[in-house]
């Protein structure tokens, strides 16, 4: 909360950003810590979301429509149209300098990775993620390919520390997740019940 100095917003040309204080590493996708100090939100409008650093998003209003996201990115976060969220993003070397992954190999892996794009959707009972890695080459991709499936495996070791309700999320992702390579993409996807996230958010 503000009271406890974790949020603040600060307006800047006339746009409202949240600025949220972690002060902490996070787990990326769950399994990569990332140093985050501070994490900035603002609208640009009603279709653009940027995240960022403060600096990083201070930038993206100054640059207003110039700066928004290239054709290319809107395209790729739009691909379906029934999603509740489409997102796309560039993999920049600023935030793969704040992600430590902790092993050699996967690090060299996850810097080959240029783009990310994908989209969350809902059915009656289910949400569903698809998360799309764009690599340089189509041999990164199967690196990629066959780190995912490896840390996959190690999964369900992980699972079986957390607490109950999110233990029936993640095991459920997991039990679900499908892993494929199509030329220099890694496409990852899952679906977990609704009634597992809802427990997770109590």
């Amino acid at each position: 909360s503000a009271a406890n100095g974790k949020y603040r917003e600060v307006n800047h040309h006339g746009a409202t950003i949240a600025v949220f204080n972690i002060g902490d590493q996070i787990k990326f996708l769950g399994l990569w810590n990332m140093k985050v100090n501070e994490l900035a939100a603002c609208a640009l409008d009603r279709n653009t979301l940027a995240i960022g650093s403060l600096p990083n998003v201070r930038a993206a209003i100054e640059a207003g429509k110039s700066g928004r996201a290239s054709s290319d990115l809107v395209a790729l976060a739009t691909r379906d149209p029934n999603a509740l969220i489409g997102f796309s993003g560039s993999v920049t070397s600023e935030l793969l300098k704040n992600l430590n992954v902790g092993n050699d190999a996967i690090a060299k892996d996850v810097n080959s990775i240029r783009q990310v794009y994908g989209s969350i959707g809902m059915t009656e009972k289910d949400f569903t993620l698809l998360l799309v890695a764009r690599a340089a080459t189509a041999a990164d991709a199967r690196n990629l390919s066959d780190t995912v499936t490896g840390l996959k495996q190690l999964g369900g070791i992980l699972i079986a520390r957390l607490a109950p309700a999110k233990k029936n999320l993640a095991q459920s992702a997991l039990d679900n997740l499908q892993i494929t390579t199509r030329a220099n993409e890694l496409e990852i996807r899952t679906q977990f019940a609704a009634a597992d996230l809802s427990a997770f958010l109590k």
